[in-house]
């Protein structure tokens, strides 16, 4: 099976050719737009995928040495995300099948980054993953392929969402995630004990309260303080919010290992690529000697390889579209 993958669910915009198992492109515009908004802004998003789509698909396809006509079937985004960005996706894959009589394959993007670690690894039935973005928080039993029973998910906030909105608080530019976590390694992660909610209950999360406790620890501090007493302990600071919101991910995790008896451990996500929530799965993991599974930093945030392998695992197993598929923005349960 030859797939086209095409990712538009949020602010990239993103083509990947994958062909029996082997990855021969993968392309990335990034929209820089939404910088000076500190976040995504939806109609700009859609408005730059109607520009970029077409020659992000052409470059797929010319790295891939592939023809459209030579390909199998386009595997494309069709929820949960923003419902403009994603029409931008579907319309133009249906377009492209049209055009090229090629069979058409709807991705559910949660499910793409779990099978992210299938781009370039094997993982074994069943499996747990802890699905970490910007806009989903997730603890998914995965018994076989596209058998998924969510045990746990976020409450409110996402973990993804708590890295940013707190980020935005200490000034730090969008997204904020990926820059505290470079502070965060410099920083003492038990500088300041920030709430970790619902900690001891169940498997869901809950992230708002943290953004608040953050908020309010800021002003106190500016006003007994000073500004530069939160200039030299920034790092600190980050460092104590990646660890409240990491450890809860992690005793989490573990419980549902616990629960469920899976050997098999996936990390999938743009959070996925944090590192000190790396190292503390990996920890998790290595003393009860678990099975890690964790994508390339490439295959972690939002791309279209996730979707092509997603969409050639579907169409081994006979399941493809047709052309009344229609998008959603929030996750189908």
């Amino acid at each position: 099976m030859k797939i086209l993958g095409i990712e538009s669910s949020c602010d990239e915009t993103a083509a990947a050719v994958y062909v029996n198992g082997e990855l021969l492109s993968n392309v990335v515009a990034s929209q820089s737009i939404h910088e000076k908004y500190g976040g995504v802004v939806p109609e700009l998003a859609s408005r730059a995928h109607q520009k970029s789509i077409s020659s992000t698909v052409r470059q797929a396809l010319e790295e891939s040495g592939y023809r459209p006509d030579e390909l199998d079937a386009v595997a494309v985004t069709n929820g949960p995300g923003l419902m403009g960005a994603l029409l931008v996706g579907l319309s133009f894959a249906k377009g492209f099948c049209l055009r090229h009589n090629l069979r058409l394959i709807g991705v559910n993007h949660m499910d793409a980054h779990i099978y992210a670690n299938f781009i370039e690894d094997k993982p074994e039935y069943p499996m747990l993953s802890l699905v970490v973005s910007g806009g989903h928080t997730q603890i998914v039993h995965v018994t076989e392929p596209f058998e998924h029973t969510i045990l746990g998910k976020t409450r409110d906030d996402a973990a993804g969402e708590a890295f940013d909105k707190t980020g935005k608080l200490l000034g730090l530019p969008y997204p904020a995630g990926p820059v505290m976590d470079r502070y965060a390694k410099e920083g003492n992660p038990k500088f300041h004990r920030f709430p970790q909610a619902l900690l001891n209950e169940g498997l869901d999360f809950s992230f708002s309260g943290l953004k608040t406790s953050v908020l309010y620890y800021l002003e106190k501090v500016r006003e007994e303080e000073g500004e530069v007493y939160l200039e030299k302990h920034l790092k600190d600071i980050c460092a104590s919010v990646s660890e409240a919101i990491t450890g809860v991910l992690v005793h989490k995790l573990n419980r549902a290992i616990d629960q469920t008896g899976c050997r098999t451990i996936l990390l999938a996500g743009g959070v996925s690529a944090n590192s000190m929530l790396r190292e503390k799965v990996m920890k998790l993991c290595d003393g009860k000697n678990l099975s890690l599974h964790i994508p390339k930093m490439a295959y972690c945030t939002d791309n279209a390889a996730m979707i092509a392998v997603t969409g050639f695992l579907k169409a081994k197993r006979g399941e493809f579209d047709d052309l009344s598929l229609k998008p959603y923005a929030t996750q189908q349960v």
